[in-house]
């Protein structure tokens, strides 16, 4: 067998220069935006480059100047379509602006802390996640790094660090006064992760809610913020008693799998239970759901989170922004519970 020819050297910028007949730095303006170069210069460094194949690298131009133009898009996992729709307005809307995005997964679906170490190792320009920070140990060393950051629906800011956040608490007071219009008098609370912020404040808001129309607290069920987290829990309610008659689920993918459990046990929604949910992901206007639901309204969120970054004043952190959700009813409240 012969011997393996040696990978083929990458097209530099020395042999755009040589068929040119340019100089080195003539090409590196050729690609820099804004940079002193003729148009003829320029045509003919392009037409060589095209000729070769040749792609400038970033690496010196972030040597030089300490900026990468990447923002790093931090994930925890995109089971959950509201945070694959919000990241995804986010890429847009950055493309638009000749900046790129770095995707960094991080194992905890719910917390940023995870990622210290990911983003103490890349250099980009700011950070941009649907995670929250769940501890101020976790914020301080986040701060240290000196990267702005904008989370969404995160408890914490800190310098460096901002948060987006949706309306949660006064959403749920809005749930129970919904179920409690269509006179639903037992509700229930699909609460998720307890160490989810935005769950929580939902969660206290709906229950605040019910307590203002002289209702009692709401049942308490928790799953992991999954569809079948939201069936299970609700399947394992119906072993010890029957349903209640109104159910507010902190996600709507918990919703659908509550919605199925109810079914699956010869229950209608809404002719037995009215059930909402929260974030307007597509399924939630599927047929076969038709889920009343809250709107975080994804794109106001991006564009929010783009304003912190842009402005000098706001990109050191320290922020908050809440965008209100907004209501959807649908057919799963639609309606008397008698």
């Amino acid at each position: 067998m012969p011997p393996a020819r040696p990978p083929h050297p990458p097209v530099s910028s020395i042999d755009v220069a040589r068929l040119a007949g340019v100089s080195q730095s003539a090409v590196s303006r050729a690609f820099s935006p804004g940079a002193s170069v003729s148009p003829k210069m320029r045509a003919k460094v392009l037409e060589a480059a095209a000729a070769l194949g040749y792609r400038p690298s970033v690496i010196p131009r972030i040597m030089l100047s300490g900026r990468s133009r990447m923002i790093g898009i931090v994930v925890g996992g995109l089971d959950n379509p509201f945070y694959a729709a919000v990241l995804d307005h986010f890429a847009t809307a950055l493309q638009t602006r000749g900046l790129q995005t770095l995707m960094m997964r991080v194992p905890h679906a719910l917390s940023l802390d995870g990622a210290l170490d990911q983003l103490a190792g890349y250099r980009v320009d700011a950070v941009v996640t649907a995670l929250a920070v769940g501890s101020r140990q976790a914020a301080s060393a986040l701060s240290a790094l000196r990267i702005p950051i904008v989370c969404f629906n995160s408890r914490l800011t800190a310098p460096w660090i901002s948060t987006i956040r949706s309306n949660n608490r006064a959403a749920g007071r809005l749930a129970a006064e919904l179920l409690a219009d269509r006179g639903v008098r037992r509700a229930a609370w699909l609460a998720g992760p307890a160490d989810s912020a935005a769950a929580r404040e939902r969660g206290r808001g709906f229950a605040d809610g019910l307590a203002a129309r002289g209702l009692l607290p709401p049942i308490v069920l928790a799953a992991d913020d999954s569809y079948d987290g939201g069936y299970a829990a609700m399947g394992a309610l119906m072993h010890r008693e029957p349903p209640p008659a109104g159910l507010f689920c902190s996600n709507d993918l918990m919703a659908c799998g509550a919605i199925d459990a109810l079914r699956a046990r010869g229950l209608s929604v809404p002719g037995d239970v009215l059930v909402a949910g929260y974030d307007n992901i597509p399924q939630a206007a599927w047929h076969g759901y038709d889920l009343t639901t809250f709107d975080q309204q994804a794109e106001q969120m991006a564009a929010a989170a783009l304003e912190l970054l842009d402005d000098p004043a706001t990109a050191t952190g320290g922020q908050s922004r809440t965008i209100p959700a907004r209501l959807i009813e649908r057919g799963s409240t639609s309606g008397l519970i008698t």
